[in-house]
């Protein structure tokens, strides 16, 4: 599936060290002055799922092949970029493209890497972007209101809708985003044809030092902004992560131990990134491969089937499911049948994360 996550936050947060860790290598130059990111970086990272070595290793899978999520490291915000400054144009631009936003703030001190502002303020950095992205958006609903309004004196039935807009833009002005405003199944359509900056779904991270990392409290001064914004945080030490990759397995163990940490915290960025984009995991497993499938929330059979291959949605028949807990209870595909856990499923089926399936179709 073709969604991607957009990386911003201020010049020199640790934007591109974040990036090039999630892609295990240097792809974006990371560097001690603004704007060093000019035009995106694209990685496509994996999905870290240990559901996969599990089946695998039960069906005596040949390879595994996990899932992935895209990632745009976009250049750096300055204030006054819905007016152009620095690279404002170019940097709200790509963020229309992407499909939900990381917004990394800078919580570290390092006299060897500069802060625009001068000082770390990561409250008044979030306000900085979060602004910015409200602001821009009010110029576009600004110019919506203006059209709609023509088209409403040949179209009243179009009233109901530019009266949600008035209320969007009321909204807009208070300083709040999009993404939060209560919206009818209706307005919900109107919001989405908007293709307003502030109503991407949204995930902080909070790029911390060494004795930051394990002390929730460093995170109090997004508190209110999280509140606000109906939003998750995730503490991550980039310049850590960046250096975790480069190392073997038996010393990234004794690293993660070091700092404390059960799992790179790479892997919950991009475990709450997959979820930002509304995303769920289906599962298949044989002797030739274990693999991953990537569908949306409320995805049924048949339209699951489709992601494996065109024809499979076409000639659907049935589903073969199993949940994920119950095949490893049962320890094979023979097995899970035996014992009555695997269900015939028709095309009015939902999907859930975790099933692992076998479709049935005709061509």
């Amino acid at each position: 599936m073709s969604l991607s996550i957009g990386i911003v936050g201020l010049p020199n947060v640790g934007k591109s060290t974040l990036f090039n860790a999630l892609l295990g290598k240097a792809q974006a130059a990371a560097s001690n002055f603004p704007f060093c990111t000019i035009e995106p970086n694209v990685g496509i990272v994996p999905v870290p799922d240990a559901r996969l070595d599990v089946l695998a290793k039960l069906e005596n899978s040949a390879k595994i092949i996990p899932t992935t999520i895209e990632f745009v490291d976009i250049a750096g915000l300055v204030k006054g970029a819905h007016e152009g400054e620095g690279l404002g144009n170019q940097f709200l631009a790509h963020i229309r493209e992407v499909d939900a936003i990381i917004e990394v703030a800078r919580f570290f001190a390092d006299k060897n890497v500069i802060h625009i502002a001068g000082d770390i303020d990561p409250k008044s950095d979030s306000e900085t972007i979060n602004t910015e992205l409200v602001l821009a958006d009010l110029q576009t609903i600004d110019k919506r209101i203006s059209r709609e309004e023509k088209e409403v004196k040949t179209n009243p039935k179009l009233k109901p809708k530019i009266d949600f807009y008035r209320h969007l833009q009321q909204h807009l002005n208070q300083g709040l985003s999009a993404r939060v405003i209560p919206v009818t199944d209706e307005e919900k359509i109107w919001l989405k044809e908007s293709q307003l900056l502030s109503a991407k779904p949204i995930l902080y991270v909070a790029n911390v030092d060494y004795q930051q990392l394990n002390d929730p409290e460093v995170l109090m001064p997004l508190k209110n902004i999280l509140q606000i914004d109906e939003a998750n945080i995730i503490m991550v030490n980039a310049k850590a992560e960046a250096e975790l990759i480069d190392l073997p397995p038996i010393e990234q163990a004794e690293y993660l131990k070091e700092l404390g940490l059960n799992e790179p915290g790479l892997n919950k960025v991009i475990k709450a990134g997959y979820k930002l984009l509304n995303l769920i995991t289906f599962l298949t497993t044989g002797p030739t491969e274990t693999k991953a499938w990537t569908i949306t929330v409320g995805t049924k059979a048949p339209q699951a089937a489709g992601v494996v291959h065109t024809d499979f949605e076409k000639g659907f028949i049935k589903a073969e499911i199993v949940s994920y807990e119950d095949f490893v209870a049962a320890g094979s595909t023979k097995k899970a049948t035996e014992l009555g856990k695997v269900r015939q499923e028709g095309k009015d089926y939902v999907m859930r994360d975790g099933d692992v399936a076998y479709f049935k179709f005709n061509l």
